[in-house]
């Protein structure tokens, strides 16, 4: 059997980083941690293939050599998922779509063969039968019961054009303790979190070092602490492995904000060679926070979590969310000035979504205020009715924005950190890292029309060497965020205020 195992194009995003990705030479942030490790669970005598589209296009080349196509994605690939199923379906390949978007809506794509809906580990043998045979029901549908994640085999990362992305990613855990109302984590992976061994884990560190992997590592583990008791004994032996090889990895996960109550465990973090870490903090608002059940948020100021993380040595990226129920016209300001304070230069802001299968569509949909066919798009008018006035909710959402990412903005945030930032253990110093560092000084510090600001906080961090890396990489990112901010999401915002009528410009920040 010939499979071709395809990750849909990812539109431009936050997390993308597409602007940053030319600086540094890669052509994507992240590879398809889904797919590679689907394919360690296919039989051994299929003869695979992985094309990325974020990476490479998909031939017609590659299309006629396969038996069959298995294709996964979000919601936000769905256009490209779309696309890549038309034209498997136009020469007669049998099609398989899987992952979280046909898992949340399977009925998008009734035009695949199969869809498989839930996780993949312990339930592939219909989905194998079915392509081999020709013969199988059209929707596969997951176990009463969410698979064990211990014992399964490595990601087949030997299967990535490995040099076109900036980082790998690995998973020790699926689920979170947590019931957030507007998250579909615990719909998609349940709320009690399964983990992976020790020794499991470090095979897959071994699988990485062997393909010859040095750099970062994005354990995307929804709450890497869901398990404390897992995470305890895990973080030793990463230590140790890490000890043994030479540190080949720095490492970067998501975390929920009560982490910063647990020092052993944050300790433990950064001898494992963790480095950063995202913590979805949404709001300052208490009543924000207990409307949609994000109680562990409450236990610590949230400007105390994130500073005593950086102390400790972590560098925080934080999310956060406008639009709650609770929610007046003052929140904008409230969080602009919350965020200013912070150390946190990647504060992503989003306008808030009822995802399909939340408790918050469940909620929505009762109070009859989903909204037919809305897109989702956090830069487009919402998915529902909100109960702030739909125009100061966009007014405010584009303004607080167009201020985050004003270039000085943002670089305060990132002065804020290097002066903060504790010392964590450091890979060693490369060649490829040296020649990366020539392409940042190149375009950032020559070529960028803020290569001023570039130079200045160039050399505060050589006064604090051991923040120096980072603050490179921040003022890459930086790229991205204010180029994204300025040239698509506030033109897409204008347009989505437009259609409520008048002009956002006048009311509205522009971004410099």
């Amino acid at each position: 059997m010939k499979a071709l195992l395809v990750q849909p194009l990812a539109p431009t995003t936050y997390w993308g980083f597409q602007h940053s990705l030319r600086i540094v030479g890669k052509a994507a942030s992240l590879p398809p941690l889904g797919l590679v490790t689907l394919a360690a669970l296919l039989p051994r005598d299929w003869d695979l293939r992985l094309v990325d589209l974020n990476v490479e296009p998909l031939s017609d080349r590659d299309l006629s050599w396969a038996d069959a196509l298995l294709l996964t994605g979000m919601l936000v690939h769905e256009a490209s998922m779309q696309e890549v199923l038309g034209r498997a379906k136009r020469i007669g390949l049998r099609t398989v779509v899987g992952g979280p978007a046909a898992t949340a809506t399977p009925e998008r794509f009734a035009a695949a063969d199969y869809v498989f809906t839930g996780e993949a580990e312990g339930r592939l043998g219909p989905l194998i039968q079915a392509l081999e045979t020709g013969a199988g029901p059209h929707l596969i549908a997951p176990l009463p019961l969410r698979p064990e994640l211990a014992d399964w085999p490595a990601p087949r990362y030997d299967l990535l054009r490995r040099s076109r992305y900036s980082s790998m990613a690995m998973q020790s855990s699926r689920g979170c303790p947590f019931n957030c109302e507007f998250c579909d984590v615990i719909e998609l992976f349940g709320g009690a979190p399964r983990v992976k061994s020790a020794p499991q884990l470090l095979r897959e560190l071994d699988a990485l070092a062997e393909v010859r992997w040095r750099g970062p590592v994005f354990f995307v583990d929804d709450n890497f602490i869901g398990n404390r008791r897992a995470a305890r004994g895990l973080l030793p032996e990463i230590a140790r492995w890490q000890r043994e090889h030479g540190r080949p990895f720095e490492f970067y996960t998501e975390a929920s904000v009560d982490l910063a109550g647990q020092p052993e465990l944050v300790a433990a973090m950064v001898d494992a060679g963790f480095t950063t870490v995202f913590l979805g903090i949404e709001t300052p608002s208490a009543e924000s926070l207990r409307e949609t059940h994000k109680l562990q948020n409450l236990k610590m100021p949230p400007d105390q979590a994130v500073d005593t993380l950086t102390r400790a040595g972590l560098e925080v990226n934080a999310g956060f969310i406008v639009g709650f129920d609770a929610d007046g016209p003052e929140i904008f300001a409230e969080q602009q000035r919350f965020i200013e304070k912070l150390p946190v230069p990647t504060a992503m802001v989003g306008l808030l979504t009822a995802l399909p299968g939340t408790a918050l569509w469940r909620r929505l949909s009762a109070a009859g205020r989903l909204r037919e066919g809305g897109s989702g798009d956090q830069f487009d008018r919402p998915n529902f009715d909100p109960q702030m006035d739909e125009r100061a909710l966009l007014l405010g959402y584009r303004g607080l924005l167009a201020a985050l990412y004003q270039p000085e903005a943002y670089l305060r945030r990132c002065e804020l950190l290097v002066s903060g930032l504790g010392k964590a253990r450091s890979r060693p110093i490369t060649l490829d890292a040296l020649r990366m560092l020539a392409r940042i000084v190149f375009w950032l510090g020559i070529a960028s029309p803020r290569r001023r600001g570039f130079w200045r906080l160039f050399f505060r961090a050589l006064r604090r060497p051991h923040t120096f890396s980072r603050t490179m990489g921040l003022m890459v990112q930086g790229e991205h965020l204010i180029r994204y901010t300025r040239e698509d999401v506030l033109p897409r915002l204008d347009l989505a205020l437009r259609e409520l009528g008048g002009d956002s410009r006048a009311s509205c920040p522009q971004l410099g």
